[in-house]
């Protein structure tokens, strides 16, 4: 599951990670929410046949081609990689425009026993970003929805699979997670199939993630500051060997959130 993101790192940092060819000058954002302006990056070919990484912001939300009325259709914000080449909602999307999702932390929700149940507590939301502070390359797919009057929406959604060990600690999912090296057989469709490129859509390793509880005023969409990162609780840096047990072992002391103009915070 990847329901909410954060973009805080400086525009040159990311443009250094993506290596995309614009030079966009965006502000940190620090809850970017489903429905809003997402940044991606897509493998595009240019007037001269190079292909060349770009820079777009699309909304965060996938609305297949055959849809006639989004309004009609779920809201799609993550797919399961493991049944994208399943579904004819995604089949020709992981074929051909994959894409990559441009941030530097998710959040996560981990439900106390009690769940749903009336009465119980609200669930506890965390803080997740790599441990070396670097940008997260969250595996995508993007479509473009033509209308009925010719207008055109491009939308995106973030893929997931199954939760290492770490992460299994709030939920059993996580985003799609690319190391750097794999980027480009992601975003080349002409050279790399489906078939491979599903085959990248792995868990990352237990040790490469770390992660914090943080307050709940992240749950309101309209709260967008650096004091959302603000940890509540210890610092998590270790897989723990039962989901009931990794937010409440400390192996470190509270860390602070990265500051806008670091890249290794």
């Amino acid at each position: 599951m990847c329901g909410r993101l954060a973009i805080t790192l400086p525009p040159e940092a990311v443009r250094a990670f993506f290596r995309y060819v614009e030079q966009p000058n965006f502000p940190p954002r620090y809850n970017v929410a489903p429905t809003q302006p997402v940044p991606i990056v897509r493998l595009e070919r240019d007037p001269d046949g190079e292909k060349r990484r770009h820079f777009a912001l699309v909304r965060w939300a996938f609305t297949p081609g055959f849809v006639k009325d989004p309004k009609d259709f779920p809201l799609v914000i993550n797919a399961r990689s493991e049944t994208v080449l399943e579904k004819a909602s995604f089949r020709n999307a992981m074929r051909r425009r994959r894409c990559v999702f441009v941030a530097d932390a998710f959040y996560e929700w981990r439900r106390a026993a009690a769940g749903k149940a009336k009465g119980a507590p609200p669930a506890q939301p965390f803080l997740i970003r790599r441990r070396d502070g670097a940008p997260l390359a969250l595996a995508g797919l993007w479509e473009t929805w033509t209308g009925p009057n010719g207008e055109e929406i491009d939308g995106a959604c973030v893929l997931t699979t199954r939760a290492n060990a770490f992460m299994s600690a709030v939920h059993d999912r996580m985003p799609v997670i690319l190391d750097p090296q794999d980027i480009e057989r992601w975003l080349d469709a002409d050279t790399h199939d489906a078939q491979e490129a599903q085959a990248l859509c792995a868990p990352l390793p237990e040790d490469a993630l770390e992660m914090w509880p943080i307050s709940t005023a992240v749950n309101k969409v309209a709260n967008d500051g650096p004091d959302l990162q603000t940890p509540v609780g210890p610092l998590v840096v270790e897989p723990a060997s039962a989901p009931a047990q990794a937010a409440a072992q400390a192996v470190a002391e509270p860390a602070q959130p990265p500051r806008q103009g670091d890249l290794f915070g």
